[in-house]
């Protein structure tokens, strides 16, 4: 009789430590989120609405540039492709080859070298 006393008191002990330990750990976890930043949401004022609107307006425009630039270049790079090959099979030596590759290699860096920086998106302020 007495031993199941001792349980009993030993099991009550036991789970008040525990939702003790709960409750601690409880309220650590809600200090935390109370230390973190809140985002709301700002209301843009005219003349920063219409700079925002006209550096989107920008980006899109050097977007479509960067994009038109590639394009032109994946052309350049294929007619150059073809003459390469056409002039390596048409080369009797090995300075012809080595040339048409060399004037290969130019007009691959030349249509990089115009292909402008990916451009950077505007931030809302």
């Amino acid at each position: 009789m007495i031993g199941d006393h001792m349980k009993l008191l030993t099991r009550s002990i036991a789970a008040a430590s525990m939702a003790g330990f709960f409750a601690i750990a409880g309220i650590s976890g809600a200090a935390a989120d109370v230390t973190a930043p809140v985002v709301k949401k700002v209301a843009l004022t005219p003349a920063q609405k219409s700079a925002f609107e006209a550096a989107k307006a920008t980006f899109q425009a050097a977007r479509a540039a960067r994009q038109a630039a590639f394009a032109s270049a994946k052309a350049t790079i294929a007619t150059a492709k073809l003459a390469r090959d056409a002039a390596i099979a048409a080369a009797t030596t090995k300075a012809a080859r080595v040339a048409a590759r060399t004037t290969f290699k130019s007009v691959v860096a030349s249509a990089r070298a115009g292909i402008p920086v990916k451009p950077v998106p505007p931030v809302r302020p």
